[in-house]
């Protein structure tokens, strides 16, 4: 079966900030698809975030630009190899300027916190314990 990517494209009021936030979370910035306007944001092999300027957002979409501070437009989910890496990507978001959002989910086989970005996007960490998927 063929491998998907996903590309989260996401509207930004501070690029350059932005760009911070998410190095500081230790994700990588593909210079080759990024501008002043765009900055693609390497999560990982499959998964990338796309970040626009509002202005540059605006050119793909006829509709209007939620407030992602004040209005709920997606919840993004990634998952992590162990409680321990939910926890240290929450605080590296948190160090960076982030904020939390929610309360901690501790189900014993599933653990998960979430923290809000610079403009309120809201991001999900979650562990699933691979004993609990296989039975």
């Amino acid at each position: 079966m063929a491998q998907h990517m996903i590309f989260v494209n996401l509207a930004t009021n501070d690029l350059e900030a932005s760009k911070k936030f998410f190095t500081a979370l230790g994700y990588g910035i593909n210079e080759q698809f990024s501008n002043e306007n765009t900055a693609s944001v390497v999560i990982s092999d499959t998964i990338i975030a796309v970040l626009h300027t509002r202005q540059r957002y605006a050119e793909f979409t006829k509709k209007e630009i939620a407030d992602s501070t004040g209005t709920s437009e997606v919840l993004l989910a990634l998952s992590s190899e162990s409680r321990e890496k939910v926890d240290e990507l929450v605080e590296k978001a948190l160090a960076a300027g982030g904020s939390v959002s929610g309360e901690t989910q501790d189900e014993g086989f599933v653990y998960g916190r979430a923290f809000d970005d610079l403009d309120g996007h809201t991001w999900e960490i979650a562990w699933m314990d691979p004993a609990a998927l296989e039975g």
